[in-house]
C-alpha cells in the first residue's frame, strides 16, 4: 500500500515537472509514512513542507496543487489537506479487504519482494576462533546475522553467508600448545600449566582423544619442555612465556607432529561449533579458511598492492600501513620484526577478495570490542582502490543473563564461561533466537531466563506462537465440525468484517510488507519481533471478544479468512526469525 501511494505521488510530481510547476532537478526525497492516528488517515506525506523553501511558498499551496495533479486511483477514498500542509490519505476499506485473498493465494511467498534487484550481499558473522566452544554472546551475533540474511533474501538480495575460520596465527598455536601439555599430563607428566593456556574441559577432552589414538608417542619430560624458559606469571610476562613455550613445542615435536595435534584441536572445536550453529538454525554459504589466504597468496598480492601504490613503510624492522592517511588514528604493522604477518595483514587480504568476488555490498557482523578496527579496515579498502562505503559494520553488544532480578551463574563444567548450547539447552532455540533479536543489536540485552521458559503472555514468543496455535486449533475445531469453509470469498462475503477489532488486525496485517522491507534495509530485526508481537496482541484481542465458527455460513468464511490471512503473516515471520510456527502448545 505505501509503495502504491508513494507511485502516485511520483506520478503528480511528474505531471508538475512537465507543467512546468516545479524544478526537474534539485526535489527532495520523497517519504511517505503511517498515520499515527486513523483520524488523520492511513498514510501522511509532508512534501509539501519541503517544497516550501525550493518554491518559496506556502505548504498549503503547494499541497493543493499536488493533490489536484494526483492520478485518479480505486485505492483511495479521499485526501485532505493538515496542519501546516500535511497530506493525509485515506484508503477505501476495500483496499484492506482485498489483501485477505492476496496473503492467502501467496501463501508462503507473501510480504517478499524484488527490492533488492538480485545484488550480491556477503554476511560475515560470528567468526569466532575455533579454540573453544560457542558462548552466549556468539549466540547473539548467530541469530542476529542468519535473521539479517533471512531479511536480505526476503527482498531480493542475493545473500552469501560465510563464516571466517580463524585457522591461523597465535591463538591457534595457544590452543594446540595447550592441548599437548594436557596430553603430557594424562601421559602421566607433572607440569605447571600456563597461565595463558586454553584450560577448558574440552582441552583435556581432545587430548585424551589425541592420548587413546596415538598413545605416548608425542611424550617428552617435563624438564625438557620447560627447560631455560623466561617466567611464567605472576612473577613474569604471561604473553612472553607463552610464545617461549609454543616455540619448544614445535621444535621438541616436529613440523608434522605438531601439525597432527594442531589439525586435531582445529577440527574438533570446529566440528563442535558448525554443530552447535546448525542445531541453532543457522547454516553458512561458505567456512573461509585463514589458511587459504597464504596458500593462494592473497596475503602476498595485498602487500604488492599496497606496495606499489606507496601505502607502506618499514620502521623498526616492521612493515607498515599508511592507515592514518585513509582516517585511522595511527599506522599500522602489517608485517612484524620476525617477518610474519599480522592478523590485520590477514584481514586486509580477506577484504580484498571479497571485493574481488563480486558482492555489491559487505556487511560484517562483529563483537561490540571491535569498533576500534572499523577505522583501520576501511582505510585498507581505500588504499586498495575499492569503495569503503560497501562495507558496514554491526556491532553486537553482549548479552546477560538473568533469572528474573538476579544475574544468573551459569557456566560450563570449567567455570569459564556460559556456552551457547547451554542456554540452548535450557530455553530453547525459539526462545533463544527471539530475545537475541528482540533488541538494536547496540543496545545491551539483558537475556531473562525465567521469562524466556515461561508459558504466559509475559513471554514475547510464547504469545505470538499461541497466536499461531490457537489459529491453527479454531481450524481444527472446523474440520471436527465438517464444516464447510471458503478461505476465498467474495469482497461482498469480506465486507462483513466491519467491527473495530477486525479492521485494526486488517490494518496492522496491511504493514506487513513496509515491515519486512524496513527491517531488512535496516538491518534491524527488531522491527520484525515489535510488529509480530502487535499482530499476536490483535488477534488474541480479536479471539478473546468473538466466536468464529458462526452459524451464518458467510460471516463465518469471512472470519476465518481473516485469521487465516494472520496465520500466513505470523508463519512467515517466525520463519524469517528462523521460529518454529507450532500448530499446538
Amino acid at each position: 500500500m505505501k509503495a502504491e501511494i508513494e507511485q502516485l505521488i511520483a506520478v503528480a510530481i511528474k505531471n508538475l515537472i512537465a507543467a512546468g510547476k516545479l524544478p526537474v532537478e534539485g526535489l527532495p526525497k520523497l517519504t511517505v509514512e503511517r498515520t499515527r492516528d486513523i483520524i488523520y488517515g492511513d498514510f501522511a506525506c509532508h512534501l509539501a513542507l519541503t517544497l516550501s523553501k525550493i518554491l518559496r511558498q506556502p505548504p498549503k499551496n503547494i499541497a493543493e496543487m499536488l493533490i489536484a495533479a494526483l492520478p485518479n486511483s480505486s485505492l483511495v477514498e479521499k485526501v485532505e489537506i493538515a496542519g501546516p500542509g500535511f497530506i493525509n490519505f485515506y484508503l477505501h476499506f476495500d483496499t484492506y479487504l482485498n489483501l485477505i485473498p492476496r496473503i492467502i493465494e501467496q501463501g508462503n511467498n507473501y510480504g517478499q519482494s524484488l527490492v533488492g534487484a538480485g545484488k550480491k550481499v556477503q554476511i560475515e558473522f560470528v567468526s569466532s576462533n575455533p579454540t573453544g566452544p560457542l558462548h552466549v554472546g556468539h549466540g547473539r551475533g548467530a541469530a542476529y546475522g542468519s535473521v539479517i540474511a533471512n531479511l536480505l533474501n526476503a527482498i531480493g538480495f542475493k545473500v552469501h553467508r560465510e563464516y571466517y575460520v580463524n585457522d591461523a596465527g597465535r591463538q591457534m598455536d595457544i590452543l594446540a600448545t595447550s592441548i599437548w601439555l594436557r596430553y603430557l599430563e594424562l601421559c602421566g607428566e607433572n607440569l605447571r600449566f600456563p597461565a595463558n593456556g586454553y584450560r577448558g574441559d574440552y582441552v583435556w577432552d581432545i587430548a585424551a582423544t589425541l592420548h587413546r589414538t596415538y598413545g605416548e608417542i608425542y611424550r617428552h619430560s617435563n624438564n625438557l619442555i620447560f627447560a631455560n624458559l623466561p617466567p611464567d606469571a605472576p612473577e613474569g610476562d604471561k604473553e612472553t612465556f607463552i610464545d617461549a613455550v609454543i616455540t619448544r613445542a614445535k621444535h621438541l615435536l616436529g613440523e608434522v607432529n605438531y601439525q597432527v595435534i594442531f589439525e586435531l584441536g582445529l577440527e574438533v572445536i570446529l566440528q563442535d561449533i558448525r554443530s552447535d550453529l546448525e542445531q541453532f538454525g543457522v547454516n553458512y554459504d561458505e567456512w573461509y579458511s585463514e589458511r587459504s589466504l597464504t596458500e593462494r597468496g592473497l596475503i602476498k598480492k595485498c602487500l604488492q598492492l599496497l606496495d606499489k601504490a606507496g601505502h607502506l613503510y618499514t620502521k623498526d624492522g616492521a612493515v607498515w600501513f599508511r592507515s592514518s592517511a585513509f582516517g585511522d588514528e595511527k599506522d599500522r604493522v602489517i608485517i612484524r620484526e620476525n617477518g610474519q604477518p599480522t592478523y590485520f595483514a590477514s584481514d586486509i587480504a580477506y577484504h580484498l577478495d571479497k571485493f574481488e568476488r563480486g558482492f555489491d555490498q559487505i556487511i560484517n557482523i562483529w563483537g561490540s570490542d571491535h569498533h576500534g578496527y572499523i577505522p583501520r579496515v576501511k582505510a585498507a579498502i581505500q588504499a586498495l582502490g575499492h569503495n569503503s562505503q560497501q562495507l558496514s559494520v554491526l556491532l553486537v553488544q553482549f548479552a546477560i543473563l538473568y533469572r528474573g532480578k538476579e544475574r544468573a551463574q551459569m557456566s560450563t563444567r570449567s567455570g569459564e564461561f556460559v556456552t551457547l548450547r547451554t542456554l540452548r539447552q535450557e530455553v530453547g532455540r525459539d526462545a533463544a533466537r527471539f530475545f537475541y533479536v528482540m533488541r538494536t543489536c547496540d543496545a545491551h540485552l539483558d537475556f531473562d531466563l525465567d521469562l524466556a521458559k515461561s508459558q504466559s503472555i509475559d513471554n514475547p514468543v510464547y504469545y505470538v506462537q499461541y497466536a499461531h496455535a490457537r489459529i491453527c486449533s479454531v481450524f481444527h475445531q472446523a474440520q471436527y465440525k465438517g464444516l464447510i469453509i471458503n478461505l476465498i470469498p467474495e469482497l461482498s462475503t469480506l465486507k462483513l468484517l466491519t467491527t473495530p477489532h477486525e479492521q485494526t488486525l486488517l490494518r496492522t496485517l496491511s504493514r506487513y510488507s513496509e515491515i519486512l522491507e524496513i527491517a531488512a534495509l535496516q538491518y534491524e530485526p527488531h522491527q520484525l519481533t515489535n510488529y509480530l508481537k502487535t499482530l499476536a496482541n490483535d488477534f488474541h484481542t480479536y479471539y478473546n471478544a468473538y466466536q468464529f465458527l458462526v452459524a451464518d455460513e458467510t460471516l463465518r468464511n469471512a472470519r476465518l479468512s481473516l485469521i487465516q490471512a494472520t496465520k500466513i503473516i505470523l508463519s512467515n515471520g517466525l520463519n524469517l526469525l528462523g521460529i518454529s510456527a507450532p500448530e499446538t502448545m
